[in-house]
């Protein structure tokens, strides 16, 4: 079977990716097969921005994880529940104290069907999870646009830097 790509924005990609791939280990065999953080969501007219430029918030861009999956293993609703259980999706543009259209939590669906999965899970995960608290998903589902790397000292960052900045909000919420 041929793998997926899933495309997740929810706050700074550092502590999205740290989250994803403490959970699914790659080495592990859990059908996540890779991940790369980058730059996703922004102006057309901007063409492969770097991380100073992103977080002037003039782009546009999200800060996102991109995930390389095999979905006979793990299926893309799993991945759109879980992005949803790591982080605050009733905020706009903010993850804690990081605020900017760069920390914004946006699903970036890459087929059709990802799209109604993902419409799915959110209605199912706002009924069950933030409804009964008063509370809506903000997040956006959008169709996937260009994808720019990040710079390779992004890849992995924390767990290359463990007492590097973790942002408050990436953790489990049930």
């Amino acid at each position: 079977m041929p793998t997926e790509i899933a495309t997740f924005a929810a706050g700074c990609f550092w502590g999205v990716e740290h989250i994803l791939l403490k959970q699914w280990p790659i080495k592990n065999d859990t059908g996540i097969l890779r991940t790369e953080v980058g730059y996703t969501g922004g102006r057309d007219d901007v063409k492969d921005p770097d991380y100073r430029l992103v977080c002037s918030g003039a782009t546009g861009h999200a800060e996102a994880l991109k995930i390389e999956f095999d979905p006979a293993k793990i299926t893309y609703a799993e991945l759109v529940e879980y992005f949803y259980r790591t982080h605050d999706p009733t905020t706009v543009n903010a993850q804690g104290a990081d605020h900017g259209t760069q920390y914004r939590s946006a699903i970036f669906y890459n087929t059709p069907e990802q799209e109604t999965v993902a419409r799915r899970v959110t209605e199912e995960v706002q009924a069950k999870h933030f409804a009964p608290r008063g509370k809506k998903i903000v997040t956006t589902i959008d169709k996937a646009g260009p994808w720019y790397k990040a710079e390779d000292y992004h890849q992995e960052y924390l767990f290359h830097n463990p007492s590097g900045y973790q942002c408050p909000t990436h953790h489990l919420h049930w």
